[in-house]
C-alpha cells in the first residue's frame, strides 16, 4: 500500500507542480507560494490516492500468495475465507483512522489556507511576481519585463531598480484608414526604477516607471524615435480570478453536523463516505485477490481500477446531486455503498464470479 501510494503521490503531485509552475511562469503566481500551495494540496490527493493504495495493496499482496499457492496451503489447513477478511479487516483499522483525520479534519485545514493563499495572490501586481534577474513574460507574451534588483520600500512596497520593458503598440499608418494601416511598433523602455500604483478613483493598477527613455521603432531599421520622461506609467491587467472552492469544503466538520443545508449535508456525507471506502473495498478485494497460478498477480489490477474509478465517480455524481437539491439527502450517498457493498457480498459468496474480472491466463 505504501509503494503504490509513492507511486501515484508522485505522479500526481508532478502534475499539479507542472500546472502551477505554468501558472508563476505567465505570471499569474509567485514562484515562492508554490512548495505552500503543494503541501496544502496534498490531504486531497490522499484522500484519493490512500483508499485506492490500500485496495491495489490487498490485491497484490493476496493475489501473490494464490500465485504462489501459499494461500491455497493456507486455505487447504483450515485458515477460512471469513478469518482472511476478518483479520484484513483488523489490518484496515489503521488506514480507517488516517482517512478519518484527514477527511474530516485535514482536508477542511488544506482547503482554507489555499484559499487564503489565492486570495493574496490575487492582490498581487505584476511588480510582485517580477523575480530579479530573469526576464518574464506577462499579458500573454505582449510584454517582457526585467529587472537587476528589487527591493521593498516600507512607505512604497516593493520596488524595481533597473528596470527594462518590451511591449508592442498599435498605430495608424500615415495615409490609410484605421483599419486597413494599423501595425504593430515595438517599444523598449529603460528606467531606473518602477514600483506598483493604484488609481483611487477606477482602482485601476500601474506600473510606474521614474527616470523613462522610451525607444519606438522596428529592429534593424534606421527610423525610430528616442524620448526621456521623468515618469511614466503602464496599465497592468486586472489580477489574476483563480477558481474558488466550495464554501462548504473549508468548513470544520462540526459546523456540518445538524445543518440543513444541502451543500452542507452533502459535504458531511462525502467526508463520512471516504471513510466508509476502506471497509467495503476490503470486502471487496478479498475475493477478489483470488488468482489462478498462471494468471499472476498484476491481473486483476486494472479491472480493480476500473470498480475503485465507478466507485468514486458515483459518490462525486451523488453528491453534486444532493448538493443541488435534486436528491433527498436521506437517500444522499448511502446508495452507493449499499450497491457496493452487494457486490462485496456477491464476490464473497461466489469467489469463482472474480474470475471473469482478470485479465486473463498468462504462459
Amino acid at each position: 500500500m505504501t509503494a503504490v501510494t509513492l507511486i501515484l503521490l508522485v505522479v500526481g503531485l508532478t502534475s499539479r507542480f507542472i500546472q502551477y509552475l505554468g501558472q508563476a511562469v505567465a505570471g499569474e503566481l509567485a514562484s515562492d507560494v508554490l512548495l505552500l500551495l503543494m503541501f496544502y494540496r496534498l490531504p486531497d490527493f490522499f484522500l484519493v490516492i490512500v483508499p485506492l493504495a490500500f485496495f491495489l495493496g490487498i490485491l497484490l499482496a493476496y493475489g501473490r500468495m494464490y500465485a504462489e499457492n501459499e494461500m491455497v496451503v493456507l486455505l487447504g489447513s483450515g485458515f477460512s475465507q471469513r478469518r482472511l477478511l476478518a483479520l484484513t479487516s483488523l489490518t484496515s483499522i489503521a488506514v480507517i483512522v488516517l482517512m478519518a483525520a484527514i477527511s474530516l479534519s485535514i482536508a477542511p485545514w488544506g482547503v482554507r489556507n489555499t484559499e487564503q493563499l489565492k486570495q493574496n495572490q490575487e492582490q498581487l501586481t505584476e511588480i510582485d511576481l517580477i523575480v530579479a534577474g530573469q526576464f518574464q513574460s506577462f499579458s500573454g507574451g505582449g510584454r517582457v519585463t526585467y529587472a537587476e534588483r528589487a527591493n521593498t520600500l516600507p512607505e512604497l512596497g516593493r520596488q524595481l531598480s533597473n528596470v527594462f520593458v518590451a511591449l508592442t503598440t498599435e498605430s495608424d499608418a500615415e495615409n490609410s484608414s484605421a483599419l486597413e494601416g494599423s501595425t504593430t511598433t515595438p517599444r523598449i523602455l529603460l528606467a531606473e526604477t518602477a514600483r506598483p500604483t493604484v488609481d483611487a478613483e477606477t482602482g485601476a493598477r500601474f506600473m510606474r516607471l521614474e527616470n523613462v527613455y522610451q525607444y519606438d521603432g522596428a529592429p534593424g531599421q534606421g527610423d525610430f524615435t528616442v524620448a526621456q520622461f521623468d515618469a511614466q506609467s503602464i496599465l497592468l491587467p486586472e489580477p489574476t480570478e483563480f477558481e474558488e472552492s466550495l464554501e462548504e469544503e473549508s468548513l470544520g466538520t462540526m459546523e456540518l453536523i445538524g445543518s440543513n443545508s444541502p451543500e452542507h449535508q452533502a459535504e458531511f456525507q462525502w467526508r463520512l463516505s471516504i471513510i466508509l471506502l476502506i471497509p467495503i473495498i476490503t470486502l471487496i478485494a478479498v475475493p477478489m485477490s483470488q488468482v489462478d497460478p498462471r494468471q499472476g498477480r498484476y491481473s486483476k489490477l486494472v479491472s480493480a481500477a476500473l470498480i475503485y474509478a465507478t466507485y468514486f465517480l458515483l459518490l462525486q455524481f451523488t453528491r453534486d446531486l444532493v448538493a443541488e437539491g435534486e436528491l433527498n439527502a436521506i437517500i444522499g450517498l448511502w446508495w452507493v455503498h449499499a450497491l457496493f457493498i452487494a457486490i462485496g457480498v456477491v464476490l464473497f459468496r461466489y469467489p469463482e464470479l472474480g474470475r471473469y474480472l482478470s485479465l486473463g491466463r498468462t504462459a
